[in-house]
């Protein structure tokens, strides 16, 4: 359903990612994938050449990416919290999070969590939805986000539970880009940058962690 409501955009959101990330500048070393939900940016992540781990509050989400990771052995999905990662200090050279720390009751300690098992040198990113500047665009996509998008996953998900209701609200309460990377500057991130797709629909927000930085 998440595929179809971004008309499969979202797929070029996670790849780009994935490039972005994984570089040849990029340092040697794992990569973490925190809230993987059913596994699309770790098996994104995984084009890369990667061991990748994933791991995720939700077994039910975690047996998904199992089943979509059995031709993928450099894949590893586990059910753990990411306000408490069950990694070492300065373990990855990526950590990253698509569309799920806005879940995470504590926002920040979820970015402490990532920040201390990111390996100095190495990158701690955020992707998540964000709210167009151009007024036009903006105003369109608050139409739909707000009016047709629940409406389409009631209708064709069947959902009982007003998930597509909860995306909107979830989103239009999280922090912006700029409040975000404001955030990772402030547990110890260098150079962090921002980059829009989509005419805004999404930011990738990310930057490097220089030193040790243990919470």
């Amino acid at each position: 359903m998440n595929h179809l409501l971004t008309f499969g955009i979202d797929h070029l959101w996670r790849n780009f990612t994935a490039r972005k990330l994984l570089h040849d500048q990029t340092p040697e070393g794992d990569v973490l994938d925190v809230c993987c939900g059913t596994g699309d940016l770790s098996l994104a992540l995984g084009k890369r050449r990667r061991t990748i781990y994933g791991i995720d509050f939700s077994p039910e989400m975690i047996e998904i990416a199992q089943r979509k990771a059995k031709r993928h052995p450099d894949l590893h999905f586990t059910v753990g919290d990411a306000l408490d990662l069950p990694f070492e200090n300065d373990r990855f050279a990526v950590v990253a999070v698509a569309f799920g720390l806005r879940n995470v009751c504590d926002p920040q300690k979820g970015l402490a969590e990532m920040v201390r098992t990111c390996k100095p040198g190495g990158t701690v990113a955020v992707l998540e939805f964000s709210m167009p500047t151009l007024p036009i665009v903006r105003h369109c996509y608050q139409f739909y986000f707000r009016t047709l998008l629940p409406k389409l996953g009631e209708r064709f998900a069947k959902n009982r539970d007003q998930a597509y209701r909860y995306l909107p609200e979830s989103v239009l309460q999280f922090d912006p880009p700029e409040q975000l990377a404001e955030r990772l500057t402030q547990l110890g991130i260098a150079g962090v940058q921002r980059q829009s797709m989509t005419l805004g629909i999404v930011t990738l927000v990310w930057g490097q962690k220089i030193t040790k930085i243990h919470q």
